[in-house]
């Protein structure tokens, strides 16, 4: 069974478990594994977060930095706060404007974009280092009360092709993750604030994900919601390759709809997707099943 849990976001409350929620990705950057760039400019990216709600998104996740494979992060080469800030302020605010009743995430690893996110009207901070990369975030969250999503990183992502191999990666993540949300809560984070993502594909290469999919469920012994992003990634690629070849990032829909079909039967609360409105028919089908 999956856990019911009142996850607080702010002012508002979301009841998760009941149904599989859908967190719909708008890159605003030029540079997205995912699309290419398709939405970096503020008009089309904002267009595209309306037409995802519209499509079944019960969130909408937006992002101003890539943390593609090989990306520099943290570094000089790396996007910086006001370039981020320009991209993803715009973006939040008229999404608001246009729909007041919208629920927003921000996609960042640094303080003062969540921050300022936050006043701007997003609800949840979406941060892929799981608090790691700013040494601020942790204290800026529990002073924003907003909602918090700690993920799974191992390493930066120009580092990722000279990482170690795991010998037991469901035991080292589950183990990470219980320590930094620990950490988080000396720091003041309230835990009914926080959700935990195990990081599909953030620094574990594609055959350390197949156990993390198999063994999902594990997770929830560390008693905080689960959030899962498995769309368009690697290891499906891999999985899905023919003629020696993984399949391009377009051609992993189907296999993404599996791998997050897995995903809700071993107890995801959250998705997150590109693909909206194919994911919301197999949530339907999913939680049919489940319930």
């Amino acid at each position: 069974m999956r856990p019911v849990f009142e996850w607080q976001i702010g002012s508002r409350t979301l009841q998760l478990g009941k149904r599989t929620l859908i967190l719909g990705v708008v890159n605003v950057t030029p540079d997205s594994f995912s699309d290419g760039g398709i939405n970096f400019d503020r008009d089309r990216a904002v267009e595209y977060a309306l037409k995802l709600l519209h499509d079944g998104a019960d969130i909408i996740d937006v992002g101003g930095e890539s943390t593609r494979p090989g990306a520099d992060v943290v570094s000089t080469d790396a996007v910086t706060e006001k370039e981020e800030l320009e991209r993803v302020i715009p973006v939040i605010s008229a999404v608001k404007q246009k729909n007041p009743q919208a629920i927003i995430s921000v996609d960042t690893y640094k303080s003062g974009v969540a921050r300022a996110a936050v006043k701007a009207g997003a609800e949840i901070v979406n941060d892929v280092s799981g608090f790691l990369w700013d040494p601020q975030m942790r204290k800026t969250l529990a002073e924003l009360k907003c909602g918090a999503v700690m993920m799974h990183m191992r390493g930066r992502p120009q580092e990722w092709k000279t990482l170690p191999p795991l010998s037991d990666a469901m035991t080292v993540v589950k183990r990470e993750l219980r320590e930094r949300s620990e950490a988080a809560v000396i720091a003041g984070m309230k835990p009914e604030r926080m959700m935990i993502d195990p990081g599909f594909g953030f620094g574990k290469n594609r055959e350390e994900n197949y156990p993390l999919l198999r063994r999902l469920e594990e997770f929830h012994q560390l008693r905080f919601p689960l959030l899962v992003g498995v769309s368009r990634k690697s290891f499906i690629g891999r999985a899905l390759a023919r003629n020696g070849a993984d399949a391009a990032v377009g051609d992993r829909l189907f296999g993404t709809l599996a791998a997050e079909t897995v995903a809700i039967m071993k107890g995801a609360h959250i998705i997150r997707t590109h693909d909206v409105r194919a994911c919301a028919d197999a949530v339907r089908i999913a939680d049919l099943v489940a319930r």
